[in-house]
Order: C-alpha cells, then structure tokens, then sequence
C-alpha cells in the first residue's frame, strides 16, 4: 500500500465556494457524510435521493448551500427525468449510492438490483449528465473486488441463471472500477479535460450491511462494524480526498492501513481484471445496449 496523504482529514479540504456537486444516495451513511462536509467548505450541494422527505430533513441539519432532487437509480426512467432537469454546470458527480449483498430483486427495468443500482444506473446518469460536469466524476467503488474468482459474467450479467447475493455485489463493484477506466480512456481521446475517479471506504459503519441477505449475515456485519470498522466519517474521506484532490485521471483512493479497511486517503490497489482494457470496453457495450444510453455525442469527436 502506497504511503498516506499527509493524514488527510475532511479538516483539510479546499474551500468549495462556487461549486456545485451532487452526491447521489445522500440521505445516510457515508453519502450524508459526504454532503456535509462539502456543503460546510462551500459548495452548492444537490443531494440527489430516493426519498426527497428524508432527504429534506437531513438538508435541514446542514450548513451551507443544498437542496434535494429525486433520484431512484434503480429505474432508468427516474434517471432521465433528473439528468433531463438539469441545466447550467455542474462541477463535480459523486456516484455514491449503492447497496450491498441483498436478496435478490429486480429494478424497475428488470436488472439484477444490484448490477442495476451500482453500475448501470450510474452508468446512465453520468452519461447523460456529461455535457453539464466541468470537473470530475467520482465512483465509490469497493475492495471487495479483489476478492479471488470476482470477474464479470459476460454470459449472465443480470443474474438470471443463478444468482448469489456477494457474488452480485462483487462484480457491480468490479463494474464500477471498470467504467471509472473506459469513461477516462473515451475523454481523454475526445480531449475533454474532465477526469474521472473511484474511492472506496474501506470497512465503515453504515446502513448499507443492513440490507444484507440473511439475519445470520446481518448479525456477523453487526458484529464486525463494532469491532473492526471505522466511522462513516472516516469511511467518507476517499470520497472526499478524490472529489477535491488534484489526482491523475482513472486514479482510485482507499484507506491506507492494512488489509485498506481502515485509515486515511491513500493510492488504493486494483485487480487485474479492473485494469482489462479490453473488458472494460465490453462491459461499456454492454452497458450501452442494457441502458439505452452512451458516450454523448457532443463529446464524441
């Protein structure tokens, strides 16, 4: 693991004054985190939610500039109708919503849930959001995909053969990194200078391990986030750090301790199978086809 940033803290960010930056699934967890404290340094934040009343109530608690706009990544139809209501710039996308280990369900278009939420929501949103971002995107993706065997099902990517709630959420992290690469590669050749980046959190204390399959699962994650994990304020700072941070392009942050479950903004490692070009590209033709939606052609050039 790559040395620290210096023990980098959400006491370090730069102001934000001028800036806008919608952080998706805002409501709870490390996404509230997040919109916190961008809001306290200066930002305009738009926490985009599934639930606007919570997500009303939570920007009530807030300092700084914020306000809420729907957004349920789990129906593309939800996704359009916000990218449709946007208009004038936006600095920085932080794709933050997700969920985790669930059983198995279908979004409103029939993905996998997870494969849905995590990847080809955010997928689609991006695109589509493209022609407003100036800045950056950022992608919470997770170290859970370097487990050994986690690879894209080319064959099966909706899970309807078989399905396996960790397997599922293994490979929509896995998407995740690969999109952060292909979405880099198709900017960089259309001479954007717009960068994209992923983080993970590590191991933090948050609501996402409450959805998980089974109670006998549920109790052994509870367990472990009084043991092992880090806070949700800790488990934001890669989030962060890549929202704000000057970092090269497809660049992906994580905590800098051991095992990168708990510590401080650092370099954080890839599998093999994240850094596959070629799979990359596969998985964004894929994706293509799913959503109904790409690269947007005012970039394509």
């Amino acid at each position: 693991m790559s040395t620290s940033h210096s023990k980098w803290t959400a006491a370090d960010l730069p102001a934000q004054t001028g800036r806008t930056i919608v952080v998706t699934g805002a409501t709870s967890g490390l996404g509230a985190v997040t919109a916190r404290e961008l809001a306290r340094a200066g930002a305009h934040v738009v926490l985009a939610v599934r639930d606007t009343r919570r997500g009303e109530a939570l920007a009530r608690g807030l300092s700084g500039s914020t306000e809420v706009r729907r957004l349920d990544l789990a129906d593309l139809s939800s996704v359009r109708e916000f990218a449709e209501g946007w208009h004038g710039p936006l600095d920085v996308l932080v794709n933050n919503a997700g969920v985790m280990a669930i059983p198995e369900a279908r979004t409103a278009d029939g993905f996998e849930m997870q494969l849905g939420t995590n990847h080809l929501g955010p997928f689609a949103l991006t695109n589509l959001l493209l022609p407003h971002i100036t800045d950056r995107v950022v992608t919470v993706a997770s170290n859970a995909h370097r487990r050994p065997g986690v690879d894209i099902d080319f064959d099966d990517l909706n899970s309807t053969k078989s399905y396996s709630p960790w397997r599922a959420y293994q490979q929509s992290k896995l998407a995740n990194l690969l999109f952060v690469r292909e979405l880099q590669r198709r900017l960089t050749a259309a001479g954007s200078t717009v960068t994209v980046h992923a983080a993970h959190p590590g191991y933090a204390a948050t609501n996402l391990q409450s959805g998980s399959a089974g109670a006998g699962q549920r109790l052994v994650l509870a367990i472990a986030n009084r043991l092992i994990a880090q806070s949700e304020e800790q488990g934001a700072l890669p989030s962060l750090y890549a929202a704000t941070q000057p970092l090269p392009g497809a660049s992906y942050t994580g905590p800098d301790g051991r095992g990168e479950l708990r510590g401080y903004p650092a370099p954080a490692q890839l599998s093999a199978n994240a850094t596959d070009d070629t799979k990359a590209r596969r998985l964004w033709d894929a994706s293509e086809k799913l959503t109904g939606v790409g690269f947007p052609a005012i970039l394509d050039h």
